[in-house]
């Protein structure tokens, strides 16, 4: 677990002349729909909990009406909520003082929009250093830094240029560059390429994701498009009328579904696409090189039916139970000579089921999955992958 950057508490928030009334209700189980229809108030949020790591890309998503767009705004308080409590960096944001809260809209918490909010009578170059300027810093210096971040999003040429004359993408993407100019550790980004053609939305996923290699800010990324939350999520949050349904890995919410209405929000998704070979994974059993024999591979050998051949901290090759048998009658020198020993497909654990589908065709022993600092994660086997897109892993 890494730190927490943003933590939820129990955030309610219900529109209406007297939300703190409705409260009990909402404690008591009943549905958003009741509510409005015999309380005239709106559910915004219902009791929501969760906590956003530092320098993870953390994606809230749901239809129209979740409530999606009404949390996200709390992070920065824009929306007060009815009840709970709102902690960025460990700081309660509904306690902060006017001048406190401020600071942080300005420093530490920046908004990306949907409609991208430029200036239409300012250049590219003044949208984009506009707030560094009305917070006080010099305009020369205002302008260099711009520059900068117009650069890094890859509008270099464009500094002169007034929104009407670019592109849909490119004024997002000086949206995204005045967002940045701030230096804010959160990016709040509410529907922000959902504007924007497919082709566009896609190249700006593209570009965020490769900012984010380089800047590793904390970036709360809201949208109704599932394919967009698979591609651009370390962890995603999947909203229903205010309430959270489940918070998890992109692959872990297409495996194992918290309930119907998740199941039913994930079933037309390309699994093969979003469920990486690491998620699906099988840990198998492991013996030094030193101690490599027909008996003691046997021993270890369990139902997965391969076995890990150590060198070191370092997988050196793969035996099966057929190997095993075929070769019974070997010496231990043998058994202990790494060339001697089959080698075997070895994929990404973060490689998606689509990129490692040759080596599973192609291998008639499970492929072994590498991680971080190519340690091994464990094997997948051909059927393990096809269950995995079948939705029967």
């Amino acid at each position: 677990m890494g730190v927490a950057k943003i933590v939820v508490e129990h955030v309610s928030k219900i529109f209406g002349d007297d939300p703190k009334s409705v409260l009990p209700l909402i404690e008591q189980g009943l549905g958003k729909q009741e509510i409005l229809e015999q309380h005239k108030h709106v559910v915004g949020i219902r009791d929501v909990s969760l906590s956003i790591e530092a320098g993870e890309t953390f994606v809230v998503m749901g239809l129209s009406g979740s409530g999606k767009s009404t949390l996200i705004r709390h992070f920065n308080r824009l929306i007060e909520p009815t009840a709970g409590r709102i902690l960025v960096d460990g700081d309660d944001v509904l306690q902060l003082s006017e001048s406190a809260l401020r600071d942080l809209r300005r420093n530490k918490v920046s908004m990306v929009f949907q409609r991208f909010g430029l200036l239409p009578h300012r250049t590219v170059l003044e949208n984009v250093a506009y707030g560094l300027v009305t917070g006080g810093m010099a305009r020369r210096q205002a302008n260099e830094k711009a520059a900068g971040q117009i650069e890094l999003v890859g509008l270099s040429g464009f500094e002169s240029h007034f929104p009407r004359q670019l592109s849909g993408g490119m004024q997002q993407r000086v949206g995204l560059a005045r967002a940045l100019a701030t230096d804010a550790e959160i990016l709040l980004m509410d529907e922000a390429f959902s504007a924007l053609d497919p082709l566009i939305r896609h190249d700006m996923q593209d570009q965020l994701k490769e900012l984010q290699t380089k800047l590793n800010k904390t970036i709360v990324f809201i949208t109704h498009d599932l394919d967009e939350a698979l591609r651009l999520g370390d962890n995603i949050a999947i909203l229903k009328d205010g309430e959270l349904r489940q918070v998890d890995t992109g692959p872990n919410i297409l495996l194992a579904p918290a309930d119907d209405y998740v199941e039913r929000f994930v079933r037309d998704v390309n699994r093969a696409r979003v469920v990486t070979m690491g998620s699906i994974a099988t840990p198998a059993p492991r013996l030094p090189l030193a101690e490599a024999g027909v008996e003691s591979i046997r021993a270890v050998m369990d139902d997965v039916g391969v076995v890990l051949i150590m060198g070191g901290d370092r997988v050196a090759a793969v035996v099966s139970r057929a190997f095993v048998d075929a070769n019974q009658d070997r010496d231990a020198d043998w058994w202990r000579d790494v060339a001697n020993l089959p080698d075997v497909s070895r994929v990404k654990a973060n490689a998606v089921i689509e990129e490692s589908l040759i080596d599973l065709a192609q291998s008639d022993m499970p492929v072994l999955v590498i991680g971080r600092n190519e340690m091994a994660v464990g094997v997948v086997a051909r059927m393990a992958a096809i269950r995995a897109l079948a939705g029967t892993h």
